[in-house]
């Protein structure tokens, strides 16, 4: 894998983490649930599991959305 594409996929994640931190700072506790179902944990832990959220154009408004729905969704139990 090229060095841009790691940069690539770690900015990915950076931006999602920080997304979602942001705009529910009211549960830090859930976020970080979220995060670690998203990424693992120990040594199955995949940083580059949040390029599930992006898209060929690399859309960073698309992304976060999708990230906040399953976010959404996932507090809901869908």
């Amino acid at each position: 894998m090229a060095l841009g594409t790691k940069n690539r996929l770690h900015e990915t994640g950076v931006a999602c983490k920080a997304h979602l931190r942001e705009q529910h700072g009211d549960m830090p506790e859930l976020v970080a649930e979220f995060i670690t179902e998203i990424e693992g944990s120990g040594a199955d832990q995949d940083l580059t599991a949040w390029n599930r959220f992006s898209d060929l154009r690399r859309d960073r408004a698309g992304m976060l959305q999708r990230v906040e729905e399953a976010f959404q969704a996932w507090l809901t139990g869908s």
